[in-house]
Order: C-alpha cells, then sequence, then structure tokens
C-alpha cells in the first residue's frame, strides 16, 4: 500500500473538469461512514443487505439505502441467488481504493510522510 500501482494514471498534466466532478462524486462515497463500513465489509466477502446490517449495526432500510447510492457510483454490484441478492464490489479498484485511504487516515495520524513522487523529466 501507499505505492503507485501500474494502473495509476499520471496527473503531472493535469486533468479536464468532467474527470475532476467524477473523481469528486467518487470520492464522495466515502464521505459516509457507514458507506465505508459497507465497502469494508463487501472486501471480506459477498453480503446480503441482511448480513451487512448486521455487521454494520444498522437497519436493512438504511443499509439498502447506502447500497444504492454505491451501485449508483459502481462502487458495487448486486447478483440475485434465489430469494437474496448478494452484493460484491464491482472491482478490486474499489477494494484498492479504500485500502489507500485507510493508509492514508493512518499514516497522517501518526505523522509519517511519504515522499512526494517526482515529476517526470520533460
Amino acid at each position: 500500500m501507499g505505492q503507485r500501482h501500474e494502473h495509476t494514471r499520471d496527473l503531472s498534466g493535469g486533468i479536464t473538469a468532467d474527470l475532476a466532478r467524477d473523481v469528486a462524486q467518487t470520492v464522495q462515497a466515502l464521505s459516509t461512514p457507514s458507506r465505508v463500513r459497507i465497502l469494508a465489509c463487501l472486501v471480506k466477502s459477498p453480503c446480503t443487505v441482511g448480513e451487512l446490517a448486521g455487521e454494520v449495526e444498522m437497519e436493512q432500510s438504511a443499509v439498502s439505502h447506502q447500497l444504492r447510492i454505491l451501485r449508483h457510483l459502481g462502487f458495487v454490484v448486486g447478483e440475485r441467488h434465489g430469494r437474496w441478492v448478494h452484493y460484491r464490489l464491482h472491482d478490486e479498484h474499489i477494494a484498492t481504493l479504500l485500502e489507500e485511504a485507510v493508509y492514508h487516515v493512518e499514516h497522517v495520524r501518526v505523522g509519517i510522510v511519504d515522499p512526494a513522487p517526482r515529476a517526470s523529466a520533460s
């Protein structure tokens, strides 16, 4: 963690206003502790609404509401298995995003500063 991944995009040239808006909306999904806890549960394994409600100590209706938001943003997908819908992370990028956010918070808490990435020579 805390390292640049091979899929990391070079931002030295900036980003467009549209991309900045989309990124802000994506990061905003992590602004609610309940969503962060739901995503952390889904990093471990797929879960139903009822299982998630028990894990994060929320009402099922509140979990369903948060899952609707996360599904709309492309963070989670639901797959029907008989009567139940099992939710899982959309892909590994979501787990990485959450892990990096946790890594950052832990570093800030203890005062560790990673060296800034070097600008590439043009």
